[in-house]
């Protein structure tokens, strides 16, 4: 690993920005599968969950002193596009915060990522805006040897550069591309307490996330839709191994794998994301309860 700054001074994380992180780590680790990747072949997926054209629409709730208060919008669209010449998906992520959460925090956030049509990372951007502070992170895949490559680059609103390059025998992911290619994987073998571990590239370094399958639930979305769902959590470990849970996810139990509601435990308190219209989907929403 190989590290190179421009300047030393790294701004301290602000309670948007570790809403932020949580809301993009969410979108992106739902229905990570079960499967040890590595190298290019090995991070090349069948997609049989999404197509061109597919949008997905979020409203995000906080909890403010117990009182639940409607703080944005998400989307979540993905269309075809070409990358070097070669056929491939653009997935973009958009995260607002409304005028009664810029009170606390402002949250502008645009995602994009760009695969191969097998789903292969290829390249990623996050730009995130809070208050005064705007950073630019950017990662490039390259494979080589039986090894996955990514090279990182932050760039501040002030010109500072931060540059970090990392290799794995794995594939390594970024925040969308996980969420692609998680979607098509089969969840029937997955039992109660199953751990599922993977590396994700999340700004200026590689990141190991454990996910673990809870079990199944009717979860009723903001659409007044209820839907048959599979429970995943996002969890993290102290120092002395403790678990801690920081999100909870219910994904449609069905071909397309669509997060319906989303719980998140945050350092300020807690909020929630639930789905609020969906089109283009590929397959029908089989997981509907009627």
């Amino acid at each position: 690993m190989k590290t190179r700054k421009n300047k030393t001074a790294i701004a301290t994380a602000t309670v948007g920005t570790n809403f932020r992180r949580t809301l993009l780590i969410i979108v992106s680790a739902i229905l990570m599968g079960n499967f040890a990747l590595s190298a290019r072949a090995q991070c090349e997926s069948k997609n049989d969950a999404f197509q061109s054209g597919e949008h997905v629409m979020y409203d995000l709730y906080f909890n403010w002193k117990f009182v639940w208060v409607k703080a944005g919008l998400a989307s979540l669209t993905t269309n075809a596009t070409t990358y070097h010449s070669q056929p491939a998906y653009r997935m973009n992520l958009l995260a607002i915060s409304g005028k009664r959460a810029d009170y606390f925090f402002k949250m502008r956030d645009t995602l994009t990522c760009v695969m191969g049509q097998k789903l292969e990372p290829r390249y990623f951007r996050k730009g995130a805006e809070e208050g005064k502070r705007y950073t630019v992170d950017e990662a490039r895949f390259s494979y080589k040897d039986g090894l996955c490559f990514v090279n990182q680059k932050r760039t501040h609103r002030d010109g500072e550069v931060q540059e970090m390059e990392y290799s794995d025998s794995r594939c390594i992911y970024d925040m969308l591309t996980i969420l692609a290619q998680a979607r098509s994987y089969d969840p029937a073998d997955y039992k109660i307490g199953d751990k599922i571990k993977f590396p994700m590239a999340t700004g200026r370094k590689v990141e190991e996330q454990t996910l673990i399958y809870r079990g199944k639930e009717n979860v009723k979305a903001e659409n007044g839709v209820t839907y048959r769902c599979l429970i995943f959590s996002l969890v993290e470990y102290d120092k002395k191994g403790k678990e801690k849970e920081v999100i909870t996810f219910f994904v449609s139990d069905d071909k397309n794998h669509l997060p319906v509601r989303l719980d998140m435990y945050l350092n300020f308190g807690s909020a929630k994301a639930f789905l609020r219209s969906v089109s283009g989907n590929r397959h029908p929403l089989t997981s509907v309860v009627k």
